[in-house]
């Protein structure tokens, strides 16, 4: 059976969340959003594509900072509203430059940074 992107359950703004987790390591790294578009590009082009909420379009990831996100495996969930990318991340996921967006924790009420930015000098 073929897969068809309009059979994926999207919020009132045609979007289903999305996370990216390495393919290798298993962390996961960030949540960005999709639209059916994107889904598609992301599938054809094996670039990991979401949607902008903030511009109101298509990102690329990576197409800028070069921190690309090569998609390896994609799959949705038993209710088919959200999106599991895993990918082959090159340089740091978050715009932060740390290797993962979740990069805070709450231990005993209080916040605690887990990771440094990734020094690119």
């Amino acid at each position: 059976m073929s897969f068809d992107a309009n059979s994926l359950k999207y919020n009132d703004a045609g979007l289903i969340p999305a996370i990216a987790q390495d393919a290798e390591t298993k962390d996961v790294l960030m949540m960005a959003w999709m639209n059916r578009q994107a889904i598609e590009m992301t599938l054809e082009t094996g670039k990991v594509t979401y949607w902008s909420r903030s511009r109101q379009a298509f990102w690329i990831k990576g197409e800028t900072s070069g921190h690309t996100q090569e998609l390896v495996d994609f799959r949705y969930d038993c209710d088919r509203d959200c999106i599991l990318v895993l990918i082959n991340q090159k340089g740091p996921a978050c715009h932060t430059n740390r290797r993962s967006c979740f990069y805070t924790s709450v231990q005993n009420g209080e916040n605690v940074e887990l990771m440094s930015p990734i020094d690119l000098s």
